[in-house]
């Protein structure tokens, strides 16, 4: 029989970092923020989508300070000597575009269709974007408190959901638009139909973030970190604002960037029925408004704000759907 052979003392052990490091370098950590990041970067359209829409946030911040700090964009410049006088409308081909008006000239006005939606891009991203956020803040806030709480809480606030979804919006709005005069709540002029659109468009559109959020509490309040929170003393607005809101930010921020182009048409459908920004003020939904009644002899017209609404949509619904596949990607 054999003895068994005696290993040297001295043999120096296997380290695993060495071993990774001779593969080619130590492994280094990835946040979840790295790698939703890493995976929005492999989608084109997604990423498409967002430098259009980073396009228009900063077209339409330089037009909000051009038009209206420094009056720079012509948008109430007539060019009556570019409207024929018989037909009244542009001279030339294609609206009377040229290299002074690359997007045309509007029929009997004259004004140069490119300063106009230029200018009009502020309105309809400002209301978008604020009313998004009005409906974000109470909705996420009604949400969290209905789906950790539970019982009657709940109850209450889901029946007041439902309440609010099946109210007529577009009527409410005409009514109270059509209604609200001249000078109210101290307020005047654009400023006025400006916080008038915000809080009608966002205060009753908090319901459709309001279920998801309640959903993903329902959720996340049977989870081990929320258990361990309470067995530590955690009281329960920490839990709510500390431990289930973080978590609750990613889903927030998704249906964020589809809200937004929701509200982007329904602000643009108020224009054009004529309870939104008033003229001369430029809206994309008041230009095709009055492009109703020359699409037979100029469709040029009614072309450009249909595009720009369309591009703005498309843009934010391209993002949006990029960066909840990033996020979760098992909801593919």
């Amino acid at each position: 029989m054999t003895a068994p052979m005696d290993v040297p003392s001295s043999a120096p052990e296997a380290q695993p970092g060495a071993v990774l490091t001779g593969a080619g370098g130590s492994i280094q950590g990835r946040s979840l923020r790295q790698i939703a990041w890493l995976r929005l970067k492999r989608d084109r359209v997604a990423m498409a989508g967002g430098v259009v829409v980073a396009v228009l946030v900063l077209a339409a911040l330089a037009a909000g300070v051009l038009d209206k700090l420094f009056g720079l964009i012509p948008t109430t410049a007539f060019n009556q000597d570019l409207i024929d006088p018989d037909l009244q409308i542009p001279k030339g081909a294609f609206g009377g575009i040229s290299l002074a008006h690359p997007l045309g000239i509007e029929p009997t006005s004259g004004r140069d269709l490119l300063a106009r939606i230029f200018a009009g891009s502020w309105i309809s991203l400002l209301i978008a974007f604020l009313a998004t956020m009005l409906s974000v803040v109470i909705g996420t806030l009604m949400g969290v408190v209905a789906g950790y709480f539970g019982g009657w809480v709940d109850t209450l606030i889901s029946r007041l959901m439902d309440v609010f979804l099946a109210f007529p919006l577009l009527v409410f709005a005409l009514a109270l638009a059509g209604v609200v005069p001249d000078n109210a709540f101290g307020l005047s002029g654009d400023v006025l139909r400006i916080a008038l659109l915000i809080f009608i468009i966002g205060f009753f559109n908090w319901p459709y973030i309001g279920r998801i959020i309640r959903g993903q509490t329902l959720s996340l309040r049977e989870r081990e970190f929320v258990d361990a929170a309470k067995s530590l003393g955690a009281r329960q607005p920490y839990i709510l604002f500390r431990e289930l809101l973080p978590n609750l930010a990613a889903p927030i921020l998704v249906y964020s960037t589809l809200l937004i182009p929701t509200n982007i048409l329904f602000e643009a459908a108020l224009s054009f029925l004529g309870v939104g920004v008033r003229p001369p003020t430029p809206t994309w939904g008041g230009m095709l408004s009055d492009a109703a009644h020359y699409y037979q002899i100029d469709p040029e017209f009614m072309l450009v704000p249909g595009l720009a609404i369309f591009v703005t949509v498309l843009a934010f619904n391209l993002f949006g759907d990029g960066l909840r596949d990033a996020l979760d990607p098992r909801a593919r």
